[in-house]
Order: structure tokens, then sequence, then C-alpha cells
């Protein structure tokens, strides 16, 4: 992440001095050094006002100033401004004042009488600091509103999934990582005779009768058993009357985001009478 010097000389300042000398100074100072964005006041009562209106990147404040001073004016900065970053670069021809300045918030200071190469060092070095930290911010809340839009993409993504599938199959089922069920939609217990009470039940293909096709269902326990999706997987079961039922199913192992396994989820369909 890298900030321009166009980025830099465009950058929004605001400078406050009871001072008119000293304002034309720093004008002209920030002027010859290519800033496009420069405004004044000599009305210390009127910077909360503009800070909030404005958004300055930078605000150069002298410390020394009648009715309202500089650590005054920063105190309201810190009621009134929406960030956690003071854009203030104190002014200052008392060395006691600046360390009192930086407690109070000030990000750096610049000594009167001013040294204009100093000046223009620090200034520069702080807006590049302020701007690259504008700059994380909008990329903190970027990142954090594309992971919400994500996440209701893929919620609204899973409903429309589980309602087609629902459509499409004649069950639906989710299964924890103990395969105990904790879904299950359509006639699942009448087809297959799976007791479950609740959400919680037995595993897939749980006998509550005798007549499943152990062969295959072994097969199927080993592919869940190795946490392998599977396919339209057929199967069957011999019911008391002595009919046949065939069943096909397909399913997909769960994982959470740090790659745990939850369970499986799949669905299921009847073949019996459908050839």
């Amino acid at each position: 992440m890298k900030i321009t010097d166009s980025e830099i000389l465009g950058a929004s300042i605001l400078i406050v001095d009871d001072q008119e000398s000293n304002v034309s100074l720093l004008t002209q100072l920030l002027g010859d050094a290519g800033y496009t964005c420069v405004a004044s006041t000599m009305n210390p009562q009127e910077v909360c006002a503009l800070h909030r209106k404005n958004r300055y990147d930078l605000i150069l404040l002298d410390l020394q100033m009648p009715d309202m001073d500089g650590f005054q004016v920063m105190e309201g900065l810190k009621t009134n401004d929406a960030d956690s970053y003071l854009p203030v670069l104190v002014i200052t021809a008392q060395p006691g004042h600046k360390l009192r300045a930086l407690q109070a918030g000030a990000r750096d200071f610049i000594s009167k009488p001013f040294d204009l190469v100093e000046a223009r060092t620090r200034i520069r070095n702080m807006l590049e600091v302020r701007l690259l930290y504008k700059k994380l911010e909008n990329y903190s809340h970027d990142l954090e509103k594309e992971v919400q839009e994500r996440t209701a993409e893929l919620r609204e993504s899973e409903a429309r999934y589980r309602s087609l599938t629902e459509l499409a199959s004649d069950w639906y089922w989710e299964q924890d990582e103990n395969m105990k069920f904790t879904k299950v939609s359509g006639p699942v217990l009448e087809m297959l005779g799976i007791r479950v009470d609740g959400l919680s039940g037995e595993s897939a293909g749980a006998k509550v009768n005798n007549g499943w096709n152990e062969a295959e269902r072994e097969l199927l326990q080993a592919r869940i058993a190795a946490r392998e999706p599977f396919l339209d997987f057929v199967f069957t079961r011999v019911d008391p009357d002595g009919s046949q039922r065939i069943f096909q199913v397909s399913g997909e192992p769960m994982f959470s985001q740090s790659c745990r396994f939850i369970g499986y989820r799949g669905i299921g369909v009847e073949l019996t009478g459908k050839h």
C-alpha cells in the first residue's frame, strides 16, 4: 500500500493561527511545495465546525491564541472527530508545550520561528502517515462490507440449493460428525424406516427392520467413513412382505472454515416402480 505524490499534494490542509503573517507564510510555503488544497482561519472557534464539514487530512494548529488556545481546540476536535486519528500538527514557540501537545493528541509539532525545510518535511511525513491510515481504514471497511455481502450470497445460495434439492428429490438430509441426523425433509421415515427423534436419530441407513442389503450398506458406510462424496448410489431393501424397494442417494461431506469435518448432506429418491 503506497501513497503517491499526487495524493499527498492533493491532501486537504487547514492552517489555524491568529497571526496573519504566520498564515501567509505557511500558505506560501505549502503553495511553493505544490499543495493544492489549502484553507486557513484566524478564528480557533471555527475549527471544529470546519473539520466536521471538510474532514481535513492535516490541521496546522497554533497553540498560543486568544479566547481559545490550541489545547482547547484539540479537546473540541476529539469530541466531533469520527475517526481515532487526530490529524493535528501543532505550531509552538514554547519548548515546554511540545510534550503537553503530544499528550493532548497532536501527532507532531513545528517550532517557531519556522525552519522551512523542517516544516515541509514534517508536513509531508505526517500527511503520508495520515493518508496511509485513511487508506487502511477504507480498505478495512470495504473488506468488511465484502465479507457481509459474500455471507449473504452464500446463505441465499444455500437456501436455493435446499429448495431445488427438495423439489428434485424425495428427501433431503443433513447429519453431524457423529452421523446423527440434524435436518430431514420429505417422507424419509416412511421410505427408509429410519427412526428420527426430533432432529437427532440413528445414522444413515440405520435399520429398524431387517431387509437391507448388507453389502451395499457396508459399501456406502465405507464411502462415508472415508469422507468421500457419492453420486446416485443405489441400494435395496426387502420389506417384510417380500417386495424389494430400490433407493438412490447422493451426498457430500461438509467441512467448517477451519477444514474440520462437520457431517454430511444429501438427497435421495425411491426408484421402486420408476423403471
